[in-house]
């Protein structure tokens, strides 16, 4: 007959058991003294995970003892509760077999002391009980003091081996957990937004009063490489929401025909490599936020999706036909101006205005006075730390840096001080080692409007219909040609083909000499 558990409430409370530490002590025999020992295998492939053994000694101890040291997990070994908490303040132990034996009238008023004590000086313990058949009626009273599993004598160890394997299982998990909270601790904070300008100060004022409140959506305005994935984490590392998880998804690197599944999950079968369920970033990040980069690249049949989530915060499966109610907060960023997108039909109007209830502008690097000269100095010593250099900006490297407009905004920044810091073969980067195209140093000409023929109408005009305007023309100067291109509008040439791919631009070049459809004969 296979070993009872006795079906126990499972107190909500009581955490799940974080991975231990493997011990290296010698493997010592079972023990009478009060002092609790350890009984370690070292073995590389153990649970990895440190079992505390409390129960009067005697051979059911001792075959106990060496059945958990079979499945290569460690043990602690102590006599009565008392001499466990005696033992190092420092202890490991987040699985626990209690049995306190035989007793006489009055002791159960012990028994619940001494749990009681336990969990308070390790509240992530995890408990189970032994009981003789006589003492069952116990268990519910043990179970409300946080003991979940509860096993009757004589014992056979499989359900035994099976809350070890679920604990090692629960403790990996707990570890991720923790790691990923340490991390959003440390990186999703408006501190790493550095900056002192005036125009990207307001800004992470702007999003800080954000931040306060928990289900506001917020839309981030910016170009490419200006920092928005930032803001987005910030507003969520600080909000109500921080302990929550952190889901984000670039609409533009996932097929459209697998953006609907990634967002809303999806079922089994619902298409043909549908082989097993799905569960989606919103379902996921229960409780927490999801970031939508490049919001603007989703497609008008999944932003009219996207808009009855919003109002309803209920997700439908791909292919299911329940409702699931989630909770989440959508923070959404775009480096294209949604109002000319809305414009032109490629944006539902609706679902900008249900985005954009408070639209955050992260400020282009050319905007921000002094604040490229900071931000190169602190990315030097970062890539020197790591380097084991000691490596600085000359003088003259920083006045190249405040001279350049930066395109590519802090991303370029980054690239070009990784690269004059791995090149260097001195202690000063210089202009020579940045490498900033020969462009920066020329001034922008003042130039008259009516010289190129455009006028200003009362009732006004798009600047990027004025882009892609200029942009077409300089291709057309060009013949295709995109560095010809680049040099005529003053820009990079990844910053002109990033433009390109924003306004739906090709390359004339590229399709004049597309192979024709072959005629029939």
């Amino acid at each position: 007959m296979r070993n009872p558990i006795l079906p126990v409430r499972r107190d909500p409370q009581t955490p799940h058991f974080p991975l231990s530490i493997r011990t290296h002590h010698a493997d010592i025999p079972s023990v009478t003294g009060s002092r609790p020992v350890w009984r370690s295998t070292g073995d590389r492939n153990s649970l990895n995970l440190n079992v505390a053994v409390i129960m009067p000694p005697g051979p059911e101890r001792d075959a106990l003892a060496a059945h958990i040291e079979e499945t290569r997990a460690s043990v602690r070994v102590a006599d009565t509760v008392d001499a466990y908490l005696a033992g190092r303040g420092d202890d490991t132990c987040r699985f626990g077999v209690l049995d306190f034996g035989a007793g006489d009238g009055g002791y159960v008023d012990d028994h619940r002391d001494a749990v009681r004590r336990l969990k308070e000086r390790w509240p992530k313990m995890q408990l189970a009980l032994w009981l003789d058949r006589s003492a069952a009626a116990d268990a519910a009273e043990m179970n409300e003091l946080g003991i979940r599993n509860i096993l009757l004598k004589p014992i056979r160890y499989e359900a035994l081996d099976g809350l070890l394997k679920a604990a090692a299982r629960s403790a990996v998990q707990q570890v991720r957990q923790e790691r990923e909270s340490a991390r959003v601790e440390q990186e999703f904070r408006f501190d790493r937004i550095i900056g002192e300008s005036p125009s990207i100060r307001r800004s992470v004022e702007l999003a800080q009063s954000v931040s306060l409140s928990s289900a506001t959506s917020v839309l981030i305005l910016g170009e490419s490489g200006v920092g928005k994935e930032l803001f987005a984490r910030a507003i969520h590392g600080e909000s109500p929401r921080g302990h929550g998880p952190f889901m984000e998804i670039n609409c533009a690197a996932i097929p459209r025909e697998l953006l609907e599944s990634e967002l809303f999950g999806h079922e089994k079968g619902a298409f043909t490599d549908a082989t097993q369920q799905r569960i989606g970033l919103f379902e996921a990040a229960e409780g927490g936020s999801v970031f939508l980069d490049e919001v603007g690249e989703l497609p008008l049949t999944l932003q009219a999706k996207l808009l009855k989530f919003l109002d309803s915060k209920i997700v439908r499966r791909v292919g299911g036909s329940r409702d699931i109610q989630v909770d989440v907060r959508i923070l959404a960023a775009t480096n294209r101006s949604l109002v000319d997108e809305v414009r032109q039909g490629r944006f539902r109007e609706d679902l900008y205005y249900r985005l954009s209830v408070v639209p955050i502008e992260v400020p282009p690097l050319r905007e921000r006075a002094g604040d490229a000269v900071l931000l190169a100095g602190i990315f030097t010593e970062r890539v020197a730390r790591k380097l084991g250099r000691a490596t600085r900006l000359s003088p003259q490297a920083a006045r190249a840096l405040t001279r350049y407009p930066w395109p590519g905004n802090v991303r370029e920044l980054m690239n070009v001080i990784e690269r004059a810091v791995l090149l260097t073969r001195s202690e000063e980067i210089g202009p020579a080692e940045l490498a900033i195209p020969a462009f920066e140093d020329r001034p922008a000409a003042a130039i008259d409007l009516s010289d190129l023929g455009i006028r200003i109408p009362s009732e006004g005009i798009s600047l990027v219909a004025l882009e892609k305007a200029a942009i077409e023309g300089a291709l057309s100067k060009s013949s295709g040609n995109v560095v010809e291109a680049a040099r005529l509008l003053h820009i990079g040439r990844g910053s002109l083909r990033c433009k390109m791919r924003r306004h739906g631009i090709g390359n004339p070049r590229e399709e004049r000499v597309a192979v024709p459809a072959r005629q029939p004969a």
